[in-house]
């Protein structure tokens, strides 16, 4: 589903801040090179990142989806000078793509690369967040938002990419169809859990804004 026209989005990115060199080239790289890259966060999406990471100046981010790094650049934008952004991803083959872009940025020393499944790896980190940015497989949404809340510090900000899922969740839900159902599930949850307060914006494939009360 096409949300808005494509007039309107280039008019939204030429009327935005700018897209950064370096996010230009990964950008243009991941299109050449890697498969699926409609996954990447692209400019418009990405400055809503960089400016929501800039009001929110957090210390320590986690990201549950890596990719090829072009979100958790946009996140360190924001990243007090001393603070550390976490990012987690399955794909082996994208490690020395993500950390090619990650040295070619002021933050690549602030950037630690997880490889593997998110829900081994995170109860492994000892760490508080202020930011969190779900990305990755959306049957496991629930499972990450419960894993992470108790490490969130109060007024944190969770962030979750796709929840809109290309317009799935207003289709009649097909029964094999697990991804849709689990964000059908968890875009209710977020909007009744007491534990946060959301705001779901129909930005690209829908990004809910979370605040941790």
């Amino acid at each position: 589903m096409h949300f808005i026209s494509q007039e309107l989005e280039d008019y939204i990115e030429q009327h935005s801040q700018k897209e950064p060199e370096l996010l230009a080239a990964l950008d243009k790289e991941t299109y050449q090179k890697v498969l699926l890259p409609r996954m990447l966060s692209g400019h418009f999406q990405g400055r809503v990142l960089s400016i929501l990471s800039k009001l929110i100046r957090p210390l320590t981010i986690l990201e549950i989806g890596t990719y090829t790094g072009y979100s958790a650049l946009c996140l360190c934008e924001g990243l007090q000078k001393n603070g550390m952004l976490h990012t987690i991803d399955i794909k082996e083959e994208l490690v020395d793509f993500q950390r090619k872009y990650f040295d070619k940025s002021p933050w690549g020393k602030q950037i630690v690369q997880h490889l593997g499944e998110a829900v081994a790896i995170i109860p492994t980190l000892d760490l508080k967040f202020d930011l969190v940015f779900i990305d990755a497989d959306k049957e496991n949404y629930i499972r990450y938002f419960e894993m992470i809340l108790p490490r969130m510090n109060k007024g944190g900000i969770i962030l979750s990419d796709n929840v809109l899922w290309s317009g799935k969740v207003l289709e009649p839900l097909q029964p094999n169809d697990l991804s849709t159902k689990t964000l059908l599930e968890y875009n209710q949850l977020l909007k009744n859990d007491p534990r946060v307060e959301s705001v779901l914006l129909p930005i690209r494939d829908g990004l809910t804004v979370s605040r941790v009360i």
